[in-house]
């Protein structure tokens, strides 16, 4: 039918052309052909090549392309939008990788943080950083150009990612959950162990790359051409019967993708925290429980909360984004529409904005990894190389809570303090300069200001005044 509504010299060349791009054809062996005569020698050559229905699909696609090829780029951004998107993208950018960065350095640099649960938290680092720089920085530059100037690898790279990431952080996020789980609701039965903990890890990256596979079996560069002359560049996955949102399969694939990914890991993570939520604060008061396992509760809450807020999160940034294809696929028009660009934009920075989120999550909510993100805060403040190895968190007990301050032993005072729950004994790092830094322990009738003193010219004079007015047991660290 295409034959008879378009030009013959056309038709033929645009055949021609397909030839001897795709089967290597010699253009002046072509020559003495016509439109129709090519079309046949071109239906031939697919049926006799053995060839896959995404390459038969691609040799469609570009014929066509060349045939009709497209008014006007569709879906070009103005300029100003470009500065605003291209603004809010590199806000997000800079605090994911920056702060994903700092985490990883936080679990990894220093023993004392290389915990279970905070080696869980390293892999949710980690795809979120791959995520952010490989997958979102190149799309932003493909979305606001509408071209793809990075090559076939990358674009295999980038799709396989954005995959592999989300599987892999909504995976660990049930791993924390199962362990918290565990923890809290079966504690005779949880077994802590980092080789567990490495083989759980290993796991589920290896089922990540599992379901991303097919990103990079099936993605593709396809060069769009357009009446004024202009050549575009697309990355996208063309599957066997074809591409998004005609794909069938593709459709099949986002479907199991969404449901092994999204729903049913959030409802068993729903079910979990509701359990923990029970066993934490639904059971006997305060009141009625010994110190140690009021301090033991009080830490435990800590630590749920934070994650169930890490998930809730999760749920919300990916919960459009998901639904945008699912809807674009059963309403095909949306695709063309003139906002979908700004539309989708909104829903990928939502998304992407999740990478982000974690960091600043543990910030909020971790005393540990609050007190090392200020450290990094020192460090860019003007501290001398030769003092970082000087600094360490130390830990102080005080009234039967711990306190974590990082101190600078060689000079001068301290510089973070802060609350955490941990059973220690009654100690005090008092973080005075070299000469005089001391572990005092302080009697359980001290005042409160004698256990709160955090000035470092008060702290000399107040040291050597309980000092005549308590026995106090000191010694000197070295």
């Amino acid at each position: 039918m295409e034959a008879q509504t378009v030009d013959d010299n056309l038709l033929r060349n645009c055949t021609a052309m397909v030839l001897s791009a795709e089967f290597e054809r010699s253009p002046k062996e072509l020559e003495r052909y016509n439109a129709t005569a090519l079309l046949a020698i071109l239906g031939e050559t697919l049926r006799a090549a053995g060839l896959t229905m995404s390459k038969r699909t691609m040799a469609k696609d570009r014929l066509h392309d060349c045939v009709y090829p497209m008014p006007e780029p569709s879906h070009n951004i103005s300029t100003w939008h470009k500065l605003v998107w291209s603004t809010v993208f590199s806000a997000m950018l800079i605090v994911a990788i920056a702060g994903n960065s700092i985490v990883i350095w936080i679990v990894t640099a220093h023993r004392r943080m290389r915990t279970v649960t905070n080696c869980y938290m390293v892999s949710l680092s980690i795809s979120d950083l791959l995520m952010a720089s490989l997958n979102c920085v190149p799309n932003l530059i493909y979305m606001l150009n509408s071209d793809w100037a990075f090559g076939l690898e990358l674009c295999m790279a980038s799709n396989f990612i954005a995959y592999c990431t989300v599987a892999t952080s909504v995976f660990t996020l049930v791993a924390i959950t199962l362990n918290r789980y565990m923890a809290i609701v079966h504690p005779l039965r949880h077994r802590r162990s980092r080789t567990r903990t490495r083989t759980v890890l290993v796991f589920t990256w290896l089922i990540s790359v599992f379901l991303a596979m097919p990103c990079i079996l099936y993605s593709d560069i396809k060069t769009k051409r357009y009446m004024n002359g202009e050549l575009r560049r697309v990355c996208y996955i063309l599957w066997p019967d074809g591409r998004y949102p005609n794909s069938k399969t593709e459709y099949i694939y986002n479907i199991l993708f969404l449901c092994v990914t999204y729903i049913i890991p959030l409802a068993v993570m729903a079910v979990c925290y509701t359990i923990m939520g029970r066993e934490l604060w639904g059971g006997k008061a305060i009141g009625q429980m010994t110190q140690r396992h009021m301090e033991s509760i009080k830490s435990k809450r800590k630590v749920v909360r934070m994650f169930a807020v890490v998930v809730t999160i999760f749920l919300i940034c990916w919960l459009p984004y998901h639904s945008y294809f699912v809807y674009a696929y059963h309403n095909k028009d949306i695709v063309v529409k003139a906002y979908v660009q700004d539309l989708f934009l909104s829903f990928y920075w939502l998304a992407m904005s999740n990478s982000m989120v974690n960091p600043i999550i543990y910030y909020w909510m971790n005393p540990r990894f609050r007190a090392y993100f200020k450290l990094i805060i020192c460090y860019c403040g003007g501290l001398r190389n030769s003092d970082k190895e000087s600094i360490d968190l130390n830990v102080i007990r005080m009234n039967g809570e711990s306190h974590y301050y990082l101190t600078r032993s060689k000079s001068g005072p301290v510089s973070l303090a802060v609350q955490h729950l941990r059973r220690q004994p009654d100690t005090r790092v008092l973080c005075l300069p070299r000469d005089y830094n001391e572990v005092v322990r302080y009697p359980r009738a001290a005042t409160r200001d004698d256990q709160t003193e955090t000035e470092p010219i008060n702290r000399i004079s107040r040291l050597q005044r309980l000092r005549k007015t308590r026995n106090l047991t000191t010694k000197t660290l070295i």
